[in-house]
C-alpha cells in the first residue's frame, strides 16, 4: 500500500491549510453545512498545535505555517525537478519536454504529449530516490486543480475515497525502477537533470528577452546561479533534504 491513513490525513491538511492561508474561506469553529465534514481533521489539526482558534474561527498556527512552508519547496521541486519526467519515450531515451518551448499554446504541447510512446517515469524517480510516491501523485493532482476549493460540495470530495483510491491505483500501475533496470534508471536521471538545467535557462532567457543590457554577462549569471543551486541532482542518488522529514507528526 503506497497511500496510507497518515497519508489521507496529511494531503487532506495540506488542501485546508491552502485554503485557509491562500483563499477567502473561513472555518467557523461551530461547523455548519458542507464544512462540519472537516470537524474530524479540524480536530486533529487543533490537538496537534497545527490551528488554533479565534473567536468563532479557526486560525493557522506557526507550527501549521511551518508545515505549509515546507510542502510548497517540495511542489516546487516537483515541479522542477520531477515533472520533467511525466512524458519519456524509453525506448529512444527522449523526453517530450525536450521540445516544450517549441509550442505557442497548451493545446498544442498537449496534442504532442498525448503519444502512447511516451512513458511516465514520475512515480519511479520517486521511488529510486525513496520519495513518497503517493506524494508525487497528490502533487500532480493539485497541479491539475482536482481539489477545486471553488466548487460546490468540494469538502464531501475531499473526505470521500475516491480521489484517494485514484492515488493508490496510479501509484500501483505506475512503471517501477525494477522494470527499468538501475542502470537505465541512472542514465534517464541524468539526462533529465541536465534538459531540467536547460530548460530553467531557456526560461530565464525568454524572461529577459534576450536582453544582455548592462555588461552583457546577465545570461551568464543567471546560467551559474541555476546550474550552483541544481548541482547535487546531476548525482541521480541525490535527495533534497526537504523529503526527508515528515510533513506532520500525527
Amino acid at each position: 500500500m503506497y497511500l496510507t491513513n497518515d497519508n489521507k490525513k496529511s494531503f487532506k491538511a495540506i488542501i485546508i491549510l491552502n485554503e485557509m492561508i491562500n483563499g477567502t474561506h473561513q472555518f467557523q469553529t461551530v461547523a455548519n453545512g458542507d464544512d462540519s465534514v472537516l470537524e474530524p481533521l479540524f480536530i486533529d489539526l487543533m490537538s496537534k498545535g497545527y490551528m488554533t482558534t479565534s473567536g468563532m474561527n479557526y486560525q493557522v498556527t506557526a507550527s501549521g505555517r511551518q508545515v505549509f512552508d515546507t510542502f510548497m519547496k517540495r511542489y516546487t521541486e516537483y515541479l522542477k525537478v520531477y515533472d520533467i519526467f511525466s512524458y519519456v519515450d524509453l525506448e529512444k531515451g527522449e523526453f517530450a519536454f525536450e521540445r516544450y518551448f517549441d509550442f505557442e499554446t497548451d493545446d498544442a504541447w498537449f496534442s504532442y504529449t498525448d503519444n502512447e510512446r511516451f512513458d511516465d517515469l514520475r512515480i519511479a524517480v520517486a521511488i529510486f530516490k525513496k520519495v513518497d510516491p503517493a506524494e508525487i501523485v497528490f502533487m500532480s493532482f493539485i497541479n491539475e486543480n482536482r481539489f477545486d476549493t471553488t466548487s460546490a460540495g468540494w469538502q464531501m470530495d475531499l473526505v470521500s475515497d475516491n480521489n484517494w483510491s485514484e492515488i493508490e491505483e496510479i501509484c500501483n500501475a505506475a512503471i517501477k525502477p525494477e522494470e527499468v533496470g538501475e542502470d537505465a534508471m541512472v542514465d534517464m536521471i541524468n539526462q533529465g537533470t541536465e534538459l531540467m538545467i536547460k530548460l530553467m535557462q531557456e526560461e530565464e532567457n525568454q524572461k529577459q528577452g534576450g536582453n544582455n543590457f548592462g555588461g552583457g554577462n546577465n545570461g551568464e549569471i543567471i546560467e551559474q546561479e541555476t546550474v550552483t543551486y541544481y548541482e547535487p541532482y546531476y548525482d541521480p542518488y541525490y535527495i533534497s533534504p526537504i523529503w526527508l522529514v515528515p510533513l506532520f507528526l500525527w
